[in-house]
This record gives C-alpha cells, sequence and structure tokens, in this order.
C-alpha cells in the first residue's frame, strides 16, 4: 500500500505543479502586489508519528494589528485575493511540493497545529498513524462544516480503511468539491475555529 501510494503520489502531483506553473507565476504576482512578501504562508504541523514539518500555502492575510500589536481576527487579515484562492482551494496547491518531498500525500488527514498534539484523545491521535494529506476523507464528507470531532471520526476511519482505490475515490470527490466550492469555512467563521475540548459544553 505505501508504494503504491507513494508511485500515485508521485505521478499526480509532479506533472500537475508544472501544468499549472503559469497560473503559480500569476498568484504569486497578485499577492506581491496586494501583500507585498513573503508570498508563502510558512507554518510547523503534526506530520506522519506527530513529527514536525514545515507545510506551505499561498500566502491569504495579512499582518494586520491592533493598537496593542496583536493581529486583528483573520476576517479582518483576509483580502480579497485571499478570499479567491481559499474559495477556489488554489491557496493549497504549494503543499503538492510537501508531497513530492514526502512530508505529506495525495491523500490523508489534514496536518493540524503541532500544539494540538497534546489536546487529542487517543482515538483522536490515531489520525497520525499515517501521513497527512492535501486532501482526506474528512474534506469530502463536510469539510470545515463539520465538527472537529467529526472530523476525527473520519479521519480515524481512514487510517482504518486505507486504500489505493480509496485515495483515488477521495481524489474524484474532492475535484467536486473544490468546483462546488462546499465546506469553504464554518457559518460565521472566516476560517476554521481553534481546536479546544475544553472550550466545549459541559467540558
Amino acid at each position: 500500500m505505501r508504494a503504491a501510494k507513494r508511485i500515485l503520489d508521485l505521478v499526480v502531483a509532479v506533472p500537475v505543479l508544472l501544468l499549472i506553473s503559469p497560473a503559480l507565476v500569476l498568484i504569486s504576482g497578485a499577492i506581491l502586489a496586494t501583500m507585498r512578501s513573503p508570498i508563502l504562508f510558512r507554518q510547523r504541523r503534526a506530520g506522519y508519528r506527530g513529527r514536525q514539518f514545515t507545510l506551505y500555502k499561498f500566502r491569504t492575510m495579512t499582518d494586520a494589528r491592533g493598537l496593542f500589536g496583536e493581529l486583528l481576527p483573520d476576517a479582518s487579515r483576509l483580502t480579497g485575493i485571499g478570499r479567491f484562492l481559499r474559495k477556489t482551494s488554489l491557496d493549497e496547491v504549494p503543499q503538492l511540493w510537501n508531497v513530492i518531498l514526502g512530508s505529506m500525500s495525495l491523500v490523508g488527514p489534514r496536518p493540524l497545529l503541532s500544539s494540538y498534539l497534546p489536546r487529542y484523545s487517543a482515538f483522536q491521535a490515531r489520525r497520525h498513524e499515517v501521513k497527512p494529506g492535501i486532501t482526506g476523507w474528512a474534506q469530502v464528507r463536510g469539510r470545515n462544516d463539520l465538527t472537529w470531532e467529526r472530523k476525527f471520526e473520519l479521519d480515524v476511519w481512514y487510517v482504518d480503511h486505507q486504500s489505493f482505490w480509496l485515495d483515488v475515490r477521495i481524489l474524484w470527490l474532492t475535484l467536486a468539491a473544490v468546483l462546488r466550492r462546499d465546506g469553504i469555512s464554518q457559518e460565521g467563521c472566516a476560517t476554521m475555529p481553534v481546536f479546544d475540548p475544553k472550550s466545549r459544553p459541559g467540558a
């Protein structure tokens, strides 16, 4: 399974990255014109077995700060080009480089902040038994419309049922979801809320 998955990753990621390279140049220019450098957003995320790696995305927000130096809310920092990139999922394209490097796969649980590692239950932590992915079972079953708990249930389901043909199915469903622009964010949120199990009602 690992060998077939790696072959699928490279067979898809390398040609796609080459094919859309002209569009990536245009996107980079638009980001420079509206937000200046850097073009890419880099962040440490937890990957396979919780190992940290640097995730790459196109930058969608400014670094605007308030009177006391604090970052403004995501909704206030999200730019016009940033909204477009998120709606079309084009902000995720640089993660194809993560796939080529081997820190990510095309399909798997989405890589989350390293600071979340101590917050997982033993069940939720099982999502790190496989490489993280650009897309995954949770992304084609509701994406950011889902609660954190439901996302983790779907992530672990994928860990237990992963196969080459399931990955192919998820990639196909992802294309359909991107075209429909489903589940970009939860209602009332510009981005996904922070995962904090202590903040749940009754916690």
